[in-house]
């Protein structure tokens, strides 16, 4: 079966922390996130002030299943830097990946 990519765009809130946001997304991801059924990996991205995760399952189902909530305290603890009027999210399943060889 196929991997599946959860991608999300958002903004920071005005006046947000960058170094205090990077060390709450470490922390919900080393003792949370990482912990959860089908999960591969987390990327942050960011262009300007537009940040996005790059979030990769196993399964469409595992994404879409973590995706229904976490009301965890370091969830809320990293959703308290986001603009969530910004924020976009999509789910797609990885038809071809692509890598350096060798």
């Amino acid at each position: 079966m196929a991997n599946a990519v959860w991608f999300i765009t958002y903004k920071l809130k005005n006046g947000a922390s960058v170094p205090d946001f990077l060390l709450a997304s470490e922390k919900l991801n080393n003792e949370h996130i990482s912990k959860k059924k089908g999960y591969v990996s987390w990327k942050q991205l960011v262009d300007g002030d537009t940040w996005a995760d790059l979030m990769t399952w196993e399964t469409i189902e595992d994404a879409k299943y973590f995706e229904k909530g976490d009301t965890t305290p370091l969830a809320k603890e990293f959703y308290s830097f986001i603009d969530f009027k910004s924020l976009k999210t999509q789910f797609f399943t990885v038809e071809k990946s692509y890598q350096l060889a060798g």
